[in-house]
């Protein structure tokens, strides 16, 4: 027998560690521990959660854990609340339920043990699966309110305080503000050089000469600068619900893109001003004026890779360049000035990574028989040798039985009958032991199969569908269905005349693959 332990901080745990309560999955730990020992069951692997996420996309510990449960490798898991294996949406339950009820795996709580073969255990689990989800609503539902409400009030409601301040908390009352610090200089310098005509490139080559780091510790971008130069922060502002994440369905899988939203919160803060107002809207009104009039009206994205391909020299983001008066077509560039890292048109990146969702195409699509679905011949010799042993074990099964015939008959003496059917016990204790390990083979190669099945399918998709994207929106949705990121290395330019030479390197990283 073997089982498992599941950790997770819930918020209230998060809440408690704050207050000084100790670390929760350590005490969560002992308890269950205890409760094995008491019970006489013990656990042979602990899956510890260390990320915060809704979903079971989001958590990747739940993802091994309805793996191994799924193959049958544990005959329960211990977890501190049945809710912790599952508090997203009804669809996530459903599928935490479904791996536990085929599998026959037992949830064992402090409070209960759950048998999720038993109907009236079933109905038990997914009632309180139902009151968590709920439970859970209610509480994100009163903390974003109460967010709403610190917003509105000033306070500074955000995790990581802006360049330039400190985030303190607020002396004899609840929630924090913002405190300058040393970078402020830093802040009024950015301002008052872009006022003075330097653009946002020029002030972050000055910025990287003068050796000032970001927070990062990495160059200074065009990119920062103007997201610095548009935070009404620096002149006591607070905001919030600026840019929300936006969830929609491409082929099955779940992205999440930012969108800037028009209806946020932008109110007085509790927090001294870096930057004057006449200076800060000055600075609005240049950055307007100095605004390309783009040839689309539209407020589409114009770069299918936003998000998703980084330099793999320098590790930053791979940014869109558009038509100039050097280049006549769009390319991808490292925000990295002082990378070495060479630009390419976009186009060409586009086709070497169709190229690399064409070979993995190539590689995942099996082979279907008319009459039955065989993934390879591995899986066809590993059920082979495994029906042999079937047979085996039948005809040992039959032999075991006239051994007892065959006592009956006076044939055998009692201890021919007991050295006889001992060899054919231990035979037959062997073929199961093999038989085990076999099965277990074979739904490996099962899942392989089935995943590499549900990978071409993606693929098929992603690489019939690109092409047929009328805009660059739809293919970044595409590709961040299935692509996790993309690494782009490319050391010597083009020679003139070579412009379709593409003569780079790129490493993509699927989502859904091993």
């Amino acid at each position: 027998m073997a089982y498992a332990m599941y950790l997770r901080k819930s918020r209230a745990d998060a809440e408690s560690e704050a207050r000084g309560e100790g670390e929760t999955l350590s005490r969560h730990e002992k308890v269950l521990t205890e409760l094995s020992e008491k019970i006489d069951l013990p656990i042979t692997d602990i899956y510890r959660e260390i990320v915060s996420g809704e979903t079971i996309e989001a958590r990747p510990e739940v993802q091994r854990l309805l793996k191994a449960v799924e193959q049958k490798k544990y005959d329960g898991v211990f977890v501190m609340d049945a809710d912790r294996i599952a508090r997203g949406d009804s669809v996530d339950q459903g599928i935490v339920l479904r791996t536990f009820r085929l599998s026959g795996t037992k949830i064992i709580t402090p409070r209960k043990i759950y048998d999720p073969t038993s109907e009236f255990d079933e109905e038990y689990f997914e009632f309180e699966l139902f009151m968590a989800r709920r439970e859970y609503k209610i509480i994100n539902r009163r903390i974003q309110r109460g967010r709403i409400i610190s917003a509105k009030e000033g306070r500074y409601i955000g995790s990581v305080p802006p360049y330039g301040y400190d985030k303190i908390k607020i002396k004899g009352d609840k929630g924090h503000t913002l405190k300058p610090n040393g970078e402020a200089d830093t802040v009024r310098y950015i301002f008052s050089r872009y006022l003075d005509g330097k653009s946002t490139g020029d002030i972050a080559e000055e910025l990287d000469s003068m050796d000032i780091p970001t927070r990062s510790g990495k160059s200074w971008s065009r990119a920062t600068i103007i997201d610095m130069l548009k935070n009404p922060v620096y002149i006591g502002k607070i905001r919030w619900s600026y840019r929300k994440n936006i969830k929609s369905s491409v082929n099955g899988q779940i992205v999440t893109i930012r969108k800037t939203c028009n209806d946020h919160i932008l109110v007085d803060g509790l927090h001294e001003p870096i930057i004057s107002d006449d200076i800060f809207y000055s600075v609005q009104n240049r950055l307007a004026g100095s605004r390309k009039k783009s040839v689309r009206s539209s407020d589409t994205l114009q770069n299918p890779f936003a998000g998703l391909i980084y330099c793999g020299i320098c590790g930053s983001v791979m940014t869109r360049l558009g038509v100039t008066s050097h280049n006549k077509y769009d390319t991808i560039k490292c925000s990295n000035k002082k990378c070495r890292c060479v630009s390419a048109p976009i186009f060409l990146v586009e086709q070497s990574v169709l190229e690399f969702l064409n070979k993995w195409f190539d590689k995942y699509t099996v082979q279907i028989d008319a009459h039955n679905v065989v993934p390879g011949n591995e899986y066809i010799n590993i059920k082979k040798a495994a029906e042999e042993l079937y047979s085996e074990s039948e005809k040992i099964d039959m032999q075991i039985a006239n051994t007892y015939d065959l006592l009956e008959q006076g044939v055998y003496t009692s201890e021919i009958f007991k050295q006889r059917n001992m060899i054919l016990s231990e035979h037959k204790n062997e073929v199961k032991t093999r038989l085990m390990k076999l099965e277990k083979e074979l739904t490996e190669t099962e899942n392989n199969f089935y995943a590499g099945q549900k990978i071409s399918s993606c693929l098929k998709y992603v690489i019939s569908a690109y092409d047929h994207c009328k805009d660059s929106d739809e293919k970044n949705l595409l590709l961040k269905s299935f692509l996790e990121r993309i690494e782009y290395v490319k050391y010597e330019p083009n020679r003139r005349g070579h412009l379709n030479n593409a003569n780079f390197k790129l490493e993509a990283f699927p989502k859904v693959c091993n």
